[in-house]
């Protein structure tokens, strides 16, 4: 049994490769990478049951959707969501639910009707419990991963090799089990945090929110504008966001600017959803949920096998719904890195790339969360937005100019998919110039340390699909001139089983439009790491050798040397 509800100490094993503590999204991730890895790994989770009552995070984006596509879950996901992409897709500003549309934000958060080109999968609007149980259903099937939850873990220590973590039960029992690796995916109050004695710096926002969880039966026929994955209403009593929760009677609403924690806030409630509508509505409030935007990120990701991941490591204002995003970013890095060591085939300076790869992709989402969070809709407030005339038209086109600086919010594949590893000692830079970052605009590249650019080589197979779960190698097919990828590549296939590093070569290409792999690369080969980062680009068969060491954490990089390298001829042998 891979998932056991109130568990007992005794269901606990003496050692086990991996222990994580914290069952949400990034420790149920990390622990369901790690099994498509063949790596048994432990979850220990105090709650025995997903608050449906808290939905929190809404949006998996497309790159996370991507990442659950290669552990075979996206389409679970997508089934699981009571919304269907199909739905809507967009943003809509308005004076109120039954007032004017202002300005709209069409495919919000990676929404896709058909076909996307960006990633294999777009994005997808789900509360984060549906994701949750998806996810505890997926670890109740592993026969790798273990969850075992109404158990926290109490401490831990380190003798060098491993780590001894004492875990409690609810009545201040506790027993050690032994592990190889530790990860912290415990949250806000994190306890191996703690442990690391790491302490998160930062601020939080000036004003706080209000999430409702609400029923309304005449809600969906008495709006008068488009459907939309968010409206945000800009009203002068009360601002903030209204969605669908699923195509039944459920709804969410945000109140931005407000103070959650009044006395009586279960009650006003119904006023403040009944002003963001603009009419009488029937509102049955479900639950309340206060809470302040953070801005926090730890100084180091961890030391010496034990790690912070997600929540543990950063807190970012929701803002752009960036926040999970980001934690399944750390647990997809981790996971295969982690899997490196235990298999056998890391070098020294592997896991070390795990923060410096991870910390900075944080740091760059908080701030621009935090920006989007200094242009909430309060911000943006006028009774003449509702105003028919001269001063109403005057109102909008006004607000409908200055609502331009959202477009970073909902728009924002720059930061989903424009993060580069490029600084990493596991990437081979090539000299080019790196890509530069805009949190809007994305343009595919190759660049060493830059996702994988997508391509769609038939009508159903993504570029994606070629990958294998270690390093791949991939050849562009009209670069080979008739000769056997593998016999071109011998020399990296040779380095790669020396140290026991797990590589597929394959040629590809052209894609669906006839555009050839060189022309999407600016090279005639990648090496592709397991997170599907590029690690080293060039046409050079002793290039691609050096790099499968580099990129495994065997050898520092060394640009000029690696620039050199990726000027030779291509060895046939």
């Amino acid at each position: 049994m891979s998932a056991i509800n109130d568990a007992r100490l005794e269901d606990l094993p003496d050692q086990v490769p991996v222990l994580i503590s914290g069952g949400g999204p990034s420790g149920l991730f990390l622990a369901l990478d790690l099994a498509h890895r063949g790596i048994p790994s432990l979850v220990i989770d105090p709650r025995t049951a997903i608050d449906q009552d808290r939905p929190r995070a809404k949006t998996t984006n497309a790159r996370t959707m991507t990442h659950l596509r290669r552990l075979g879950l996206a389409s679970t996901l997508r089934a699981a969501a009571p919304l269907p992409v199909g739905f809507a897709q967009d943003v809509i500003f308005c004076s109120s639910l039954t007032g004017r549309e202002i300005r709209r934000f069409p495919n919000a958060f990676q929404l896709e009707a058909g076909r996307y080109e960006p990633q294999p999968e777009c994005g997808q609007q789900v509360p984060q419990p549906v994701l949750e149980s998806v996810l505890r259903d997926a670890v109740a099937a592993s026969t790798h991963a273990t969850l075992l939850t109404g158990l926290r873990v109490k401490s831990y220590s380190s003798d060098g090799t491993g780590q001894r973590v004492t875990v409690a039960d609810p009545a201040g029992a506790f027993r050690s089990v032994v592990c190889r690796f530790l990860a912290g995916a415990d949250g806000a109050s994190s306890t191996v945090r703690r442990g690391l004695g790491i302490r998160l710096e930062g601020g939080s926002a000036a004003l706080s929110n209000i999430s409702i969880l609400f029923r309304s039966h005449d809600l969906a026929e008495t709006i008068n504008l488009d459907p939309a994955v968010q409206y945000w209403v800009l009203g002068p009593g009360t601002a903030g966001m209204v969605g669908r929760m699923n195509l039944d009677q459920t709804w969410w609403a945000i109140i931005q600017g407000v103070d959650g924690t009044a006395e009586g806030q279960h009650l006003a409630s119904v006023a403040l959803v009944r002003s963001l509508v603009g009419a009488d509505v029937e509102v049955e409030v479900i639950a309340t949920d206060p809470w302040t935007a953070r801005m926090l990120l730890a100084p180091s990701y961890g030391r010496d096998g034990v790690f912070l991941v997600g929540d543990a490591a950063h807190q970012n204002p929701p803002w752009g719904g960036h926040g999970f995003n980001t934690c399944i970013g750390d647990a997809a890095n981790l996971a295969w890195k982690i899997a490196a060591v235990l298999d056998g085939w890391a070098g020294p300076e592997l896991l070390e790339s795990y923060g410096l790869e991870r910390r900075p992709v944080a740091e760059r989402t908080i701030n621009d969360a935090a920006a989007n969070g200094k242009a909430l809709a309060y911000h943006f407030a006028d009774s003449a937005l509702a105003a028919s005339g001269a001063e109403g038209d005057t109102a909008r086109a006004r607000a409908h100019e200055a609502l331009a600086v959202k477009q970073s919010e909902f728009d924002s594949l720059g930061l989903v998919l424009g993060y580069t590893y490029a600084a990493s000692p596991s990437v081979i830079p090539d000299g080019s110039p790196v890509p530069a970052e805009d949190p809007i605009f994305y343009i595919p590249s190759a660049s060493p340390g830059a996702l994988l650019p997508h391509a769609w080589l038939d009508d159903s197979t993504s570029i994606y699909d070629v990958l294998g779960d270690g390093f791949s190698l991939l050849v562009d097919a009209a670069s080979l001139a008739g000769v056997a990828v593998d016999s071109v590549h011998a020399p990296a296939l040779a380095a790669a089983a020396a140290q026991g590093i797990p590589l597929t070569v394959s040629a590809v290409g052209p894609d669906r439009n006839g555009v050839s792999m060189s022309d999407l690369w600016a090279a005639e080969a990648v090496l592709v790491r397991p997170d599907q980062h590029v690690a080293w680009r060039g046409s050079s068969a002793e290039a691609a050798a050096y790099a499968v060491r580099v990129a495994a954490g065997w050898v520092h990089s060394e640009p000029q040397d690696s620039k050199e390298a990726a000027h030779v001829d291509v060895v046939v042998s």
